[in-house]
């Protein structure tokens, strides 16, 4: 039997790594901001997409409603959203983007997008072109995987 290959060579090894070295890159930035990456990305897509509902933002950022509820609030008290009664189903409440939150996502933003321009950087053209299309692959496999492991067990 031949010997395993090291685990740094593995593919979800280096996925969570480079994951990993993301998230604290932009936790480090968004920290100056009061900001976390969940309220980052709240704001990021209110401001690109327009008024959205709890369910829809939870959607979008991979967590629960329950857990964007919470964040929601939060985000409220801050004055960077505000959330008022859908005027399709009362009982909806639709985040809008304040004029705060739209100030600390431009000042936020621009520091982030350092990050994106010097990994564009790293890469050749072809090279940024090729490695979104195999990220893409990789995470619909990835999505594939988690849908087969959480299904109905066959017992």
């Amino acid at each position: 039997m031949e010997a395993p290959a090291p685990v740094e060579d593995d593919l979800c090894t280096r996925i969570r790594r480079s994951e990993q070295a993301l998230m604290a890159h932009h936790e480090a930035v968004l920290r100056t901001y009061g900001l976390t990456m969940t309220q980052y990305t709240v704001l990021l897509f209110l401001s690109r997409q327009g008024d959205l509902s709890g369910a829809q933002l939870a959607r979008r950022c991979g967590v629960t409603q329950q857990s964007m509820s919470s964040v929601l609030t939060n985000m409220e008290s801050k004055e960077l959203i505000r959330r008022e009664a859908s005027p399709v189903h009362a009982k909806v409440q639709i985040a809008t983007l304040t004029d705060k939150g739209q100030a600390v996502l431009k000042r936020a933003y621009q520091e982030v997008v350092v990050l994106e321009r010097a990994l564009a950087d790293a890469f050749t053209p072809s090279e940024h072109t090729a490695l979104c299309e195999l990220l893409e692959r990789a995470t619909t496999v990835l999505v594939q995987q988690t849908r087969q492991a959480t299904g109905p067990s066959i017992a």
